[in-house]
């Protein structure tokens, strides 16, 4: 067996198909199920690299939330059993006070362009910025079309950094782009701009991209749960248990991956980056030393207040968010029309579910509502199949073993019944 296929880019879906089962000894039954293209059908191959099949997630639907003191249903594509339910059942318990509140700032990215070998990087600084303007006007030349609908370059920032190969000079191009992500349109800046900041720097410029950590693409929320509602414990608990998180990276890494658990999936849901997301979030929560990106507190009526912030950057044109014919389904049922308005949802979304799982930590564990739907995943592991899976289901939960042998066990038994 070799990995190596030369030419293998240049066939045809069909034939990476063939040649991919081939060398891993696919059953007919295994191609079969790769033959499945879903709704992408011939456009998967326009999208990535070397394509043999599209694989699928669970569209769900969110419930029960109001933002901004509009109604949403939200698509949320995910894996993970119970996501789904805690983000509605969170958003249910805001409905008495008002659901969330969500603001997101301007759509501005920053493009880097590292110079290095600079003869005097304090003094380049400065020149620099007496260039901004030459500067600015270089990389508005590049996207004419950005420029005329509201977006552009809009200013520099300059740093000196200190490194192990010496210092650098760092030039922050930052661009508003508008209702697009804008990794595109940044790089191409960048690229553009970087021959003119070595003249006027005597340095060479190195990487010239986007940066993740777009903190000028801020998204907050807040929302409150009163305590007639949720009750004193689920107060208390949900406060304690942030409070860890606050002081422990360790909890905090966990704390903030069930908050992605709902950013992601609606990103995933309206063809957007979820892998950039994640990055920027976890550098925003590493800034001072890993924090949570949420906050709980108790108010002096005894509700739990609770807030977000972190950088979404997100879009709803360019890429998979205009490609993807589910992408474009999921952002009408959403009901956003701009880039601003999705980053404020997703920013909502991330804080329901971080309430959902530090309500269920603090009070019956996160284990009794996850393992009732995860129990659903091992039946059908088990080759359970319509009626079964119930069946299968109610009988792990009886005796308290949720495992694939379990599940088999009880499976050949209501098999043999019947």
């Amino acid at each position: 067996m070799t990995s190596r296929i030369p030419g293998f880019y240049r066939l045809g879906v069909e034939e990476r198909r063939r040649k991919v089962a081939e060398i891993a000894s696919l059953s007919d039954g295994e191609v079969r199920v790769l033959e499945e293209m879903g709704c992408l059908g011939e456009l998967a191959d326009r999208m990535i690299e070397n394509v043999i099949s599209v694989h699928e997630l669970p569209l769900g639907i969110a419930t029960n939330f109001i933002i901004n003191g509009v109604e949403r249903l939200i698509p949320m594509a995910i894996e993970e059993p119970s996501v789904v339910a805690a983000a509605s059942n969170a958003a249910k318990l805001a409905r008495p006070t008002g659901g969330f509140t969500a603001r997101a700032d301007e759509q501005v990215m920053i493009g880097q362009v590292q110079l290095i070998g600079v003869p005097s990087p304090h003094w380049a600084a400065m020149r620099i910025l007496e260039h901004k303007e030459e500067v600015l006007d270089l990389a508005n030349e590049q996207d004419p079309v950005l420029v005329k609908v509201g977006g552009g370059a809009r200013d520099l920032e300059v740093r000196v950094l200190e490194s192990p190969i010496g210092p650098m000079v760092v030039v922050h191009l930052l661009v508003d782009v508008r209702d697009a992500m804008g990794a595109n349109a940044v790089n191409t800046m960048a690229e553009a701009v970087a021959p003119r900041l070595e003249q006027i720097t005597g340095g060479r410029a190195l990487l010239r991209i986007l940066s993740n950590l777009a903190v000028h693409r801020l998204a907050r929320a807040w929302v409150r749960y009163a305590a007639d509602v949720v009750g004193e414990e689920v107060v208390q608990g949900v406060h304690a248990a942030w409070a860890f998180a606050y002081a422990d990276p360790f909890r905090a890494a966990t704390h903030n991956k069930g908050i992605m658990n709902g950013i992601d999936a609606v990103a995933i849901a309206t063809g957007n980056d979820w892998r950039a997301i994640e990055a920027g979030a976890h550098a925003y929560a590493a800034l001072k030393g890993y924090r949570p990106l949420t906050t709980w507190e108790i108010d002096g009526n005894g509700d739990l207040v609770g807030t977000i912030e972190l950088p979404i950057q997100v879009g709803v044109i360019g890429g998979a968010t205009k490609t993807h014919p589910k992408a474009a389904i999921a952002r009408k049922i959403l009901g956003v029309s701009g880039a601003r308005e999705l980053a404020e949802v997703m920013a909502a979304v991330g804080l329901a579910q971080n309430f959902a799982a530090l309500r269920a930590l603090a009070t019956e564990g996160i284990q009794k509502g996850h393992m009732k739907l995860h129990a659903r995943n091992i039946a059908i592991m088990a080759g359970a199949r319509g009626p079964e899976i119930d069946l299968v289901v109610r009988e792990m939960l009886n005796i308290g073993k949720v495992r694939v042998d379990i599940a088999r066990e009880i499976l050949g038994k209501i098999r043999k019944s019947k």
